[in-house]
Order: C-alpha cells, then structure tokens, then sequence
C-alpha cells in the first residue's frame, strides 16, 4: 500500500475531517522527533501506511468481532499507535497506558493539542498497576510483549466479553499456539493489510487454563 493509498483507505472509511485530524497528528509527530526518538526516521516516509493504517485496522476488526461499548485500552502505547490513532478515528472513550514518562507526557500534551484530550486518558504507569474502574471492552497492544505474558499482565482490566486486538508480526500463529498451555478462549489469527507476512491476534472470552 502506498502512502497514497494509505490516506485514501483513511479516508473512504473515516471521513476528510478525520483524516486531517491524522494530518495534524503526523505535524505532532514530526515536531517531537526533534526531542525524543518517537518513531524511526525512515519510517516517516511510510507514516500513513507502516503506523496509521497498521493501526486503524483494528477498528473495524473491533466491530466485527462485536465489541461493546465501553473504554479501548491501549497498553504501551509509545509514539501513539494504534491508541492516538484510534481516538482521532472513533468516538469511543481511550485509555493510553505508558510507562515511560517522556511518552506519557507526549501523549498527553498530543491529545489535548488535537482537541481531544476530554476522551483520551493517559496514565503514566505499568500495566500491571493500572487499576480500570471497569474492564475494558478492547485490548490493544502493539510490539509490547510475547502473547501470554501480555494476556497475564493485562488480564485484570478485563472480562469475558473484552476483545484483545493484537498485532504479533510474523509471529502471531506460533504466539497463540504456545499461548494455548496457560489461555484459553476463542483465538484467532487476521492477517494484516498493511504487511502481508504479519498477523493479528483477535481473542474473546480469554481465561486461565
């Protein structure tokens, strides 16, 4: 897919609007390189393609999966993928957890320069000391952790109906089948538009074994 591409899928799918809340986004980004290493330098020329479109292609696996409503909780979210990306792109209340205190900041101060800093919420912490008010109705995490170790360290801001959406690289089918000796639950695999060799790990009603 080219960048091209990439804008035009943003915005056949979400609207113009959206896609120049994207644009400003992309501004954000390119502005904060100069102060901390947010995203490689060679992949600002695949902004839209490699972390926008990567990222807003778990929104419709979402709905498709029948996601309820409720908080989209992100964990690890770094330079704002997909978390930033997702609250620029739906209505739907957004729960960024970073533990590094320079990314935390940034997102913080990104959310509230693209006016939505009222439906994203950024803490500053490790998932294992977030304590939700309410399980989350999807999981995001991207490039964070090997499959169970994530499930186990964010399997309490969860419930049974939660949908985890996980991109694993080329990794996503082994993940999940070494996964399955301590999870159990309804998983599987999405390949990704955006790199033909990669996968998505789409899991409900996950459990201890």
């Amino acid at each position: 897919m080219t960048e091209q591409e990439a804008r035009q899928w943003i915005g056949d799918r979400f609207g113009v609007s959206r896609e120049t809340s994207l644009e400003q986004f992309a501004a954000i980004l390119r502005d904060e390189a100069t102060h901390q290493n947010l995203i490689s330098a060679a992949s600002f020329d695949e902004l839209w393609n490699r972390h926008f479109v990567d990222s807003a292609q778990l929104i419709p696996m979402a709905s498709a999966s029948g996601a309820a409503d409720g908080v989209w909780l992100d964990v690890g979210t770094g330079a704002g993928m997909p978390g930033l990306v997702v609250a620029l792109l739906i209505d739907r209340p957004v729960v960024l957890v970073e533990p590094r205190a320079k990314r935390a900041d940034f997102l913080y101060r990104a959310a509230a320069l693209l006016g939505i800093g009222r439906q994203v919420t950024t803490q500053h912490c490790s998932i294992e000391k977030y304590k939700p008010a309410k399980p989350a109705a999807i999981v995001s995490a991207r490039a964070v952790a090997e499959l169970s170790q994530l499930i186990a360290s964010t399997h309490h801001c969860t419930d049974s109906s939660t949908i985890w959406l996980l991109p694993k690289g080329r990794a996503a089918q082994s993940e999940v089948e070494a996964a399955a000796a301590k999870w159990q639950g309804s998983f599987h695999v999405e390949p990704s538009i955006t790199s033909a060799d990669s996968g998505i790990v789409i899991a409900q009603g996950v459990r201890p074994r």
